[in-house]
């Protein structure tokens, strides 16, 4: 890895710069999507096919999978592997829902209330990868915080697999039944986007109201061209870590946690900040060391490799504090003596992992906080996916003659200053009766 220094005063054109995120260009991508896009919208069940056999390398028997076969994957699971899930399942579970936000009443003046709720979208798709990795785990973080919501009707679309017979890959469907999920679909990439958005009326798909999830960047592409018809929860670009460290780090942990999010992806971004030399020196050995054994050694060695990450010197935590805010990471640990005394100073992050043994990969799995989060600076301006995301707040207003005669003259004289009369004329007509 590159070795860096940064000094204040810190500004985003400097952060932009020093830490580039790896190049992948959605609008690039969009060259590839829009065409694809229109061969669901326009050929339905044979473009999903034509489609798999040119991406996927197979032509599925079953787009949507059939429920003995859902069920039936179950038992094909390891019991370890079924008691982690389940646990996973129960720990996000906890967590949505203690964050379904609180309906609320205000009571104005007498007669006069304004209440929210918060409604669940009707439908949703829910997007799970395949490829490089097999990912029960954004089963979970998606369908348990839609559930939580109170969804009723959660879909899944996973990317045909050759070595299946042309289904989703079975840790994907044993995970959608033991979230009682019955709605699976053997559609990978910008084709499951626009087969949720627009339906598909041969295998019985009806369009769904918004569609999450990662996935590569022809999905990013496919979630902004639908944007509008479907509501999405992010663009999600190629993972990102970055780790404020003090002198008191554990270097092996350190060299740890960026080989883990560096295997996900060759753009992973990979980025140590730290006020300590001494630190850094030793970061590379432990990561010389890990990277030899280490299963997925060459997307480890090309991502910690590349422009987008690095170890980077700074004289002192309120500038590594700086860099972080500046950088608005995906995933931020804080590995310092009191890492909780940094945490009032964070702004800008999509979730944050204290001391050592808050590793990323416990969000990614079992920390019961939800691993879908904003990247890309992203979290400057949008949150992580979770049960907030599949609910939209409802104001309603509820007021009474007297209520609203409090009132009626004042409401006159807003509208004659935007110059919209029939605004007040309709509050003052249910008292003059149009005269």
């Amino acid at each position: 890895m590159r070795v860096i220094e940064i000094t204040g005063p810190i500004t985003q054109d400097q952060i932009r710069g020093a830490l580039p995120r790896a190049s992948v260009s959605v609008e690039k991508a969009l060259e590839t999507v829009l065409p694809l896009i229109e061969d669901v919208k326009t050929n339905s069940l044979s473009a999903l096919l034509n489609q798999a056999e040119r991406f996927d390398g197979v032509r599925p028997e079953f787009v949507r999978v059939p429920q003995t076969v859902i069920d039936q994957s179950v038992s094909r699971l390891s019991t370890e592997l079924r008691a982690a899930i389940e646990t996973a399942i129960d720990r996000v579970r906890k967590v949505s829902l203690a964050g379904v936000p609180q309906d609320f009443e205000v009571e104005l003046a007498e007669g006069a209330l304004v209440s929210q709720r918060y409604v669940p979208v009707d439908s949703v798709g829910l997007y799970v990868p395949g490829g490089k990795a097999v990912y029960p785990s954004s089963v979970v973080m998606n369908a348990v915080a839609a559930q939580s919501a109170g969804v009723p009707r959660i879909a899944i679309a996973s990317p045909p697999q050759k070595e299946f017979g042309g289904l989703p890959h079975p840790t994907i469907l044993a995970t959608a039944a033991l979230l009682g999920v019955t709605e699976v679909y053997a559609i990978g990439g910008a084709a499951a986007v626009a087969a949720f958005a627009y339906g598909v009326r041969e295998i019985e798909l009806a369009p769904v109201r918004m569609v999450t999830g990662p996935g590569n960047v022809y999905v990013a592409a496919a979630k902004r061209a639908l944007r509008g018809l479907i509501g999405i929860d992010s663009e999600a670009g190629p993972t990102e870590i970055l780790i404020i460290a003090d002198d008191s780090a554990n270097p092996k942990s350190i060299a740890a946690d960026l080989i883990s999010q560096a295997e996900h992806d060759e753009n992973a971004a990979a980025v140590l900040v730290t006020d300590s030399s001494d630190l850094i020196s030793a970061v590379q050995i432990e990561l010389a060391e890990q990277i030899a054994v280490t299963k997925n050694a060459e997307r480890v060695k090309a991502s910690l490799g590349g422009l987008q990450s690095a170890l980077v010197l700074v004289p002192d935590l309120a500038t590594a504090v700086a860099v972080s805010n500046e950088y608005a990471t995906e995933h931020l640990e804080i590995q310092t003596r009191n890492p909780k005394a940094l945490l009032p100073k964070i702004t800008n992050a999509g979730a944050i992992f204290l001391g050592e043994f808050s590793p990323v990969s416990l969000g990614d799995y079992l920390a019961g906080s939800n691993h879908v989060l904003p990247t890309g600076e992203q979290a400057k301006f949008g949150p992580g996916l979770g049960v907030h995301t599949f609910l939209r707040p409802q104001q309603v207003v509820d007021y009474s003659q007297s209520a609203l005669a409090e009132v009626a003259s004042q409401l006159d004289t807003f509208a004659i200053a935007e110059g919209l009369s029939a605004h007040g004329d309709a509050a003052k007509i249910r008292f003059t009766g149009g005269n």
